[in-house]
């Protein structure tokens, strides 16, 4: 048996008022609670891995060399074991910016005149002692390319400008090592 609970008339009246305030069965839409969209964890989970991904693609697209830079790069990788000398030392010695009674820096690999994003490039690939293989490359019509370095495709790139007539050239090699090797025997010193 339940215990009767004794209302009084205040009871009896506030309960009689809140019958007639709201219709039964439907609530008041500002007595329901409301969650701000951001404070919804799904949603900031969602906005944590959006900024993430932006970050990460603004890191690549910055660390990205220009595209000739990567054409070369393509280029050198598919002509990586390919040997022989396709073209006359003296010309290519002048395509690179070097004048022409010198001797080759290093010992010369490959010397070709290939074609790389649409435009005549003459290829050399050369090992430098105590630096190792880079590949050099010397556009006929070069873009304009500021001086710059980084990593892509598992190699190492740098762009430096001829001793002679500070034509870009694009040097590429897998150890960093033959780069600053390369640099102080293909481009101009640091000024």
């Amino acid at each position: 048996m339940k215990p009767q609970i004794q209302e009084d008339e205040f009871d009896l009246r506030a309960r009689a008022e809140f019958s007639l305030a709201y219709e039964p069965g439907e609530v008041p839409a500002k007595l329901l609670r409301h969650t701000s969209l951001l404070a919804r964890r799904g949603v900031q989970l969602s906005i944590a891995v959006l900024v993430l991904l932006c970050g990460g693609l603004a890191g690549v697209l910055a660390m990205r060399p220009p595209d000739v830079v990567r054409a070369a790069i393509e280029h050198e990788y598919y002509e990586r074991t390919l040997r022989g000398n396709f073209m006359e030392v003296q010309p290519l010695l002048a395509h690179l910016g070097l004048e022409p009674d010198k001797a080759m820096p290093g010992y010369p690999q490959l010397m070709r005149p290939c074609e790389i994003d649409g435009q005549i490039a003459y290829h050399l690939t050369t090992f430098l002692e105590k630096g190792g293989m880079v590949t050099v490359f010397a556009l006929d019509h070069p873009p304009a390319l500021k001086e710059t370095s980084g990593w892509w495709a598992n190699v190492y790139w740098q762009v430096v400008h001829s001793k002679k007539d500070g034509k870009p050239l694009i040097l590429v090699a897998q150890q960093k090592k033959a780069l600053l090797l390369a640099q102080s025997a293909f481009g101009k010193p640091p000024a």
